[in-house]
């Protein structure tokens, strides 16, 4: 786990949130917004109902974990998601306007998914910041991919609502975000996919590309297996293997592992792997 940046200082702002703010181009007028954005239902939750005495398996009433509208930042993950997928469409529309809908929602699909916003939490230290309760933090909840996608896009709508609020310009801000953050990094790679292959391939998900590959090669048959599952109810984490197994059933040969990976649900594990597998194939 990161350090753990330092919270608040006696009589003066908290220089976590400062540098957050710096990291973002924007001062919040409304710092309630920031604090809201960074708090999971687990703070909340705890708060008012108190720590379990046993933190996994969880209470058979807690696993929802569900609190009032407004007291976690799940309603701003909502937004967040709504928004921010507006303004990276228009984005691509405008960097790409000979590309098929297609090709735009791949591009789209990479841009804004769940390992990259987890990533740019990650580059902004949200998972340092994030408030939790005390189960999702002994279950790894600042490193996991899922919580700090969420919390990335909890805290673009709460960015989002100050501006607009204060009288500004909010479309535009987001649009400044998505831009700086996510489109004109992956810029020139998403050009160079669209000009290899027509930019199929490299912009089709990790298991089609890996399917493909070993259709190709006639290597065997792929199989993704479930593994494990742990954490609480309300925190799955799965971790799936794929294997490359025999084309003929008669065939004794043991299976092969390609890679395995974990992801908050098994989608996500198996695309996880898939990627991994893709990555060291020898085949």
């Amino acid at each position: 786990m990161a350090t753990r940046r330092k919270r608040k200082v006696a009589g003066g702002a908290d220089p976590a949130l400062a540098e957050l703010e710096q990291q973002l181009g924007h001062t919040f007028a409304r710092r309630e917004l920031l604090e809201l954005a960074l708090t999971h239902r687990s703070h909340t939750y705890e708060a008012r109902h108190g720590v379990p005495a046993v933190i996994v398996p969880m209470h058979p009433d807690q696993p929802r974990q569900r609190n009032p509208p407004g007291t976690d930042n799940e309603q701003l993950e909502f937004l967040g998601d709504a928004v921010l997928g507006f303004v990276v469409t228009e984005a691509l529309f405008r960097e790409f306007p000979d590309c098929s809908e297609g090709e735009l929602t791949r591009l789209r699909s990479n841009l804004v998914s769940r390992t990259r916003l987890a990533a740019l939490g990650k580059q902004l230290g949200l998972g340092e910041l994030l408030r939790l309760g005390r189960s999702a933090e002994q279950n790894g909840g600042r490193e996991k991919r899922t919580m700090l996608a969420n919390v990335t896009e909890a805290l673009l709508a709460a960015l989002y609502i100050d501006v607009r609020d204060a009288g500004g310009d909010a479309l535009a801000t987001m649009q400044g975000i998505a831009d700086k953050f996510l489109v004109q990094p992956e810029l020139a790679a998403m050009r160079r996919a669209l000009a290899e292959d027509s930019g199929r391939g490299a912009m089709r998900d990790h298991k089609t590309l890996l399917q493909e590959r070993v259709q190709a090669t006639g290597a065997g048959r792929l199989r993704y297996v479930d593994i494990d599952m742990s954490g609480p109810p309300h925190e799955r984490v799965f971790t799936v293997e794929v294997r490359l197994e025999p084309i003929d059933a008669a065939d004794e040969t043991a299976p092969r592992v390609l890679g395995h990976a974990e992801g908050g649900s098994k989608k996500e594990a198996q695309q996880r792997a898939a990627e991994l597998a893709l990555a060291s194939w020898n085949a």
